[in-house]
């Protein structure tokens, strides 16, 4: 571990984009680490020695921590996804640079060269975002979206979508894809791919469910998704409990993920264990339930939790916002979970919200998210569906 304090680190939060691209430009040649700060963090005390590039987790369900990233593991990320991409282009940056994909964007384009343009500050819409995709030039382009943002643009009509035909590759990470979301995008002629990964693997390593060049990645005997390979973080600031491990040969890092192989050989991530509900003796995917709610025409967006239930142990309750005058009925949104995945998954109890609380965009606040589901739901609305 290095000294965080009084070594020249550049802590680049919400600076000047050229800042930003010429501090982590010194860093990946050797000079001072970039440390992305973050208003609910506290500045790092000591870093791993090799640091480049420091990048707060996402918080999702529990306390953020710095994810201490060498040149190598950003410069490996860059050159392992234009391999798979198919070589390198310009970037629209439309995510913030305060995380690992927006971040990723930036280095991308700085480590090939390329054309980086980027949307204004403030309130993704649609009309920035042609704007931007306008300005870029002629040639390969790249962009990186959560799919809240694919969904709005797939919403205006041509504007969004004529400027996604612009794009070599629409990456999607973040959050869940909805298989439904990714066939509305792929109609309207844009070159989806889905990504996984997260600050500690330098961001998605895992591309449709195969892993980049050098990168792999197994199940716990728990199914955990672990994953190695030459984008791995160095590991976190001090005092943050370590989750990488040395195991058959290989630096791993376990994930928070719960996994499965599909019969194609894809991996395919079901959600969080820490997000799993545990219901009637059943454990299901928080995420998986989410995904079926937001295919019914009304919902705009779900969130899924568990809360404790006499009976039940957990009640799955979710949060829906309306897309349009009104959200569905409880018996309809009911009905639609248990035909595609069964009575244990489908909601107990419910709230229709005006909107979900974000860790940033695309990334649902949980704990919030849990906390207003109490205060909101009550156990006799549980009751009235026993």
């Amino acid at each position: 571990m290095t000294p965080a304090h009084g070594s020249g680190q550049a802590y680049a939060y919400r600076v000047e984009l050229a800042t930003l691209v010429g501090r982590l430009s010194a860093a990946l040649r050797g000079g001072p680490p970039v440390v992305i700060a973050a208003d609910r963090l506290g500045a790092p005390t000591e870093l791993p020695e090799g640091t480049a590039l420091a990048v707060p987790t996402s918080g999702s369900t529990g306390p953020p921590r710095w994810a201490a990233l060498s040149a190598a593991a950003v410069t490996a990320s860059a050159r392992i996804s234009a391999e798979r991409l198919g070589g390198p282009g310009s970037w629209l940056l439309a995510l913030p640079t305060t995380g690992i994909a927006g971040l990723n964007v930036v280095a991308r384009a700085l480590l090939a060269g390329t054309a980086l343009e980027t949307l204004p500050p403030g309130r993704f819409t649609p009309e920035a975002f042609a704007r931007a995709a306008a300005a870029l030039p002629p040639g390969p382009a790249f962009v990186s979206l959560v799919p809240t943002q694919l969904g709005r643009l797939l919403e205006t009509g041509a504007v969004g979508i004529v400027r996604l035909g612009r794009f070599d590759a629409v990456l999607v990470g973040g959050g869940r894809l909805d298989a439904n979301l990714r066939q509305r995008a792929e109609a309207a002629g844009a070159r989806v791919v889905e990504t996984y990964g997260m600050a500690e693997t330098c961001g998605g390593c895992v591309y449709d469910g195969v892993p980049l060049a050098g990168v792999a990645a197994r199940l716990s005997n728990g199914g955990l998704v672990l994953l190695g390979g030459p984008t791995l973080a160095l590991g976190y600031a001090a005092g943050a409990p370590e989750r990488f491990v040395e195991e058959r040969g290989r630096r791993w890092f376990t994930s928070s993920d719960l996994g499965r192989w599909a019969a194609d050989g894809r991996l395919e991530i079901l959600g969080r264990a820490d997000n799993a509900i545990t219901t009637g003796g059943q454990t299901i995917a928080a995420e998986a339930v989410e995904a079926v709610l937001r295919e019914l025409p009304g919902v705009g967006d779900a969130l899924v939790v568990g809360l404790p239930d006499e009976v039940w142990g957990e009640a799955v309750t979710a949060l829906i916002t309306p897309a349009g005058p009104g959200a569905p009925p409880i018996d309809q949104l009911r009905a639609h979970v248990k035909a595609r995945l069964g009575p244990a998954h489908a909601p107990r109890r419910w709230a229709v919200v005006a909107a979900l609380a974000e860790l940033g965009p695309g990334k649902p606040d949980r704990v919030q998210g849990r906390l207003l589901a109490a205060r909101l739901t009550t156990d006799q609305a549980a009751r009235r569906l026993l």
